[in-house]
């Protein structure tokens, strides 16, 4: 009986654990948070193809998350300075524990300093 129940818990964990982390869909997006670090691309990602096949530019206004639709708008702010920016999301990731976005380099700059590297922010879903 004790496996049992435990096989349950394990079981239901990897189902709840799945579904928080898969894509949000278009029509759910609008208006989602979240807070956590955001960093910026290195350089050597300038002109390399991005997770929706457009080329990676570091003075656009884009943006990668794991789970918000390509073509996304979000409002990025900072949590310590109150800047924001607006960006369009068209990548995958980061994949670094604490990081829910990372910010092209222009992007990044508008709000924040690159020698920090990570900083705190607030995004939300505009569009």
């Amino acid at each position: 009986m004790r496996t049992i129940s435990i096989l349950c818990w394990v079981i239901s964990s990897l189902v709840l654990t799945a579904c928080a982390s898969g894509p949000i869909s278009r029509s759910d997006s609008v208006g989602f948070e979240e807070s956590g670090g955001a960093s910026y691309y290195a350089m050597k990602y300038q002109g390399r193809k991005t997770a929706s096949g457009e080329l990676f530019d570091q003075k656009a206004m884009t943006a990668a998350h794991k789970r918000l639709p390509f073509g996304s708008k979000v409002k990025v702010t900072n949590v310590d300075n109150g800047k924001s920016v607006v960006v369009r999301v068209n990548d995958r990731g980061p994949f670094v524990r604490g990081r829910i976005i990372d910010l092209s380099k222009s992007a990044f700059q508008r709000i924040g300093n690159t020698r920090d590297g990570v900083i705190e922010v607030e995004i939300e879903v505009l569009r």
